[in-house]
């Protein structure tokens, strides 16, 4: 039986989709525990790839017989000698192609809703990272916020819509995974926008992102006045899009609140974090549908595929914002903290242009989960 590869944009639409999903992960054991593929319909079993070189059968009868099989590894290629394993043992049996590395990158693109004029607001989730990027299109213009190091999906889709990307932002300087801001930008001939005072030691021309700011892509304004956030990093800034949208970046998440420790700033910036949260955002319309940076689990996605919520229901529902006591919201934030991001020092080093890692390189030090949020 031929063994069929499955893409990572392949199996995003099974997860996004709810489609059920059974995964044997061949990665060793704290790698699986680590960082794996998740969503409300797949189901796992892990088996390190060592213990199958001498063969499958000991675990055909713990595999489901109704349903396919997707084998997964770091990079592929021990997915696919177990995948043949499988195969020969009458298994109907699938690999993921390019493995968790490609499942890492991969950016599917899902319309969050219209805008006046003929308008458009997309979400880039990038699904096996948590990450999020936002793509605000009007008249033959497009803006880009929070891009990842992927910018060929942001330049093809934006071509596919017949709109030259004009502006470039970043809600703040990223620790948990490289910026396609400035390739973007210098691919398009587009402005680069970035907070100031997270910019200090950055090597490279920028324009600065501050409050007061109204930024107009087509017939669409994306209004920065008084939304100056900081409390994630010192220079973290939010964007209003057209009264009807929130983009809080890595400031408030669906479930969590943004960790102020990743330059090392915890207990400084825990009190900007709680301004920006329990004065700033309560300033805004409550009816705001709040679209963050991250997020955490597949259970924040809604039956689109979306990330997505109100304000007032954040407000209601989320721990964050519901701890009165200062003093209990310092501790919280400040003791709650989950182990920082992989390399995430090299990866604030890259995004101010002091470093610039070859590409597998930089593949190699966004490997993993994203941990942007207080648990």
């Amino acid at each position: 039986m031929t063994v069929h590869a499955m893409t990572a944009g392949e199996v995003a639409k099974k997860v996004i989709h709810q489609e059920p999903l059974f995964l044997l992960d061949v990665r060793n054991e704290d790698a699986y525990q680590d960082w794996k593929i998740e969503g409300k319909s797949v189901s796992h079993m892990n088996v390190p790839y060592f213990d199958l070189l001498d063969g499958v059968e000991e675990i055909l009868d713990q595999l489901p017989s109704d349903q396919d099989i997707l084998v997964v590894c770091a990079k592929e290629g021990s997915s696919i000698m177990v995948a043949d394993m499988l195969s020969e043992a009458g298994m109907t049996v699938s690999y993921l192609q390019g493995g968790m590395k490609a499942w890492s990158e991969h950016l599917e693109p899902v319309k969050v809703g219209d805008l006046p004029d003929g308008g458009e607001l997309y979400q880039f989730v990038r699904i096996g990272k948590g990450c999020l990027s936002y793509m605000v299109l009007s008249g033959n213009e497009a803006a880009i916020v929070d891009a990842t190091r992927m910018t060929g999906v942001f330049e093809d889709f934006a071509a596919s819509k017949n709109a030259t990307i004009t502006n470039v932002f970043d809600t703040h300087l990223h620790a948990d995974h490289i910026s396609g801001g400035r390739r973007i930008a210098a691919n398009t001939g587009a402005t680069y926008w970035l907070p100031p005072k997270d910019a200090t030691e950055v090597t490279f021309d920028y324009e600065p992102l501050e409050g007061g700011n109204v930024v107009a892509v087509g017939r669409t304004s994306i209004d920065i006045h008084a939304l100056y956030s900081p409390g994630h990093t010192i220079g973290s800034t939010s964007f209003v899009v057209d009264e009807s949208y929130l983009l809080s970046g890595d400031i408030l998440f669906i479930d969590s609140i943004g960790r102020p420790d990743l330059a090392g700033l915890a207990e400084d910036w825990v009190g900007d974090l709680r301004e920006s949260l329990y004065a700033r955002y309560k300033e805004l319309s409550q009816d705001l549908i709040v679209l963050p940076a991250h997020f955490m689990k597949m259970s924040e996605m809604d039956d689109r595929g979306r990330v997505a919520e109100k304000l007032g229901t954040l407000y209601a529902n989320n721990h964050g914002l519901n701890i009165e006591d200062e003093a209990q919201f310092r501790k919280v934030v400040t003791e709650n903290l989950p182990p920082q991001p992989n390399a995430y020092q090299q990866i604030r080093e890259t995004n101010m242009g002091k470093i610039t890692p070859e590409e597998e390189e930089q593949r190699e030090m966004e490997i993993g989960p994203n941990r942007c949020a207080v648990q």
